[in-house]
């Protein structure tokens, strides 16, 4: 018996039994497509969330984003279809700008990759209408525009739409955290004002 037996053999003698494998975990998951979306319930779960929700055609985000945006100068994705910018706000393409820049501007609006209507959350995947996530975190205000067929019901189907490896933001509600009081401050890891425009 070699020395690296013995001390094999003293540990196993201390552990005592074999421990038994653990039981198999349960994989039986919604899986994705089994629920069909609802529109509404994002829309509640968003408000709930204290995102503002604006209801509109697409030939109308751009009156949307006035009423939100209007004499400002906001930062934007270099994919973002400029029919939604109205002539009131100042754009500032984002060409790798740089955060202090990007921190000094009002807002920011980009598009979706998906929403998840059971759980009011959006997500980003920093396609070219969207952007840097960066932009989407310093800019008091976030204008996101939804499409209705971007809308799942359930996280499994927002999984199996988006790219695994591509940079993901989950967003739901604007940016808020508690103190050591329970009291809530928004604005803290992102945004204190997340306005969604739902397009139908």
């Amino acid at each position: 018996m070699t020395g690296r037996d013995l001390i094999l053999d003293r540990l196993r003698a201390a552990l005592g039994e074999p421990r038994t494998a653990p039981a198999a975990a349960p994989r039986d998951y919604r899986p994705a497509g089994t629920v069909a979306a609802d529109l509404d319930l994002l829309v509640d779960r968003l408000t709930d969330y204290r995102a503002t929700v604006h209801r509109c055609a697409d030939a109308d985000v751009a009156r949307t984003v006035d009423e939100v945006l209007g004499g400002r100068q906001i930062v934007v994705p270099p994919g973002l279809p400029r029919h939604w910018l109205p002539a009131s706000v100042t754009a500032v393409p984002d060409d790798n700008l740089t955060a202090a820049r990007i921190a000094a501007l009002d807002g920011v609006v980009t598009a979706a990759a998906v929403a998840v209507a059971e759980t009011g959350t959006i997500l980003l995947d920093g396609a070219p209408d969207q952007g840097r996530r960066i932009i989407t975190l310093l800019p008091d205000v976030h204008v996101c525009v939804v499409r209705t067929e971007q809308v799942v019901a359930t996280v499994p189907d927002a999984l199996a739409r988006v790219d695994p490896h591509r940079p993901l933001t989950w967003i739901s509600g604007p940016s808020a955290t508690s103190d050591i009081e329970l009291n809530r401050v928004e604005g803290v890891h992102g945004p204190r004002n997340l306005h969604v425009i739902v397009t139908t």
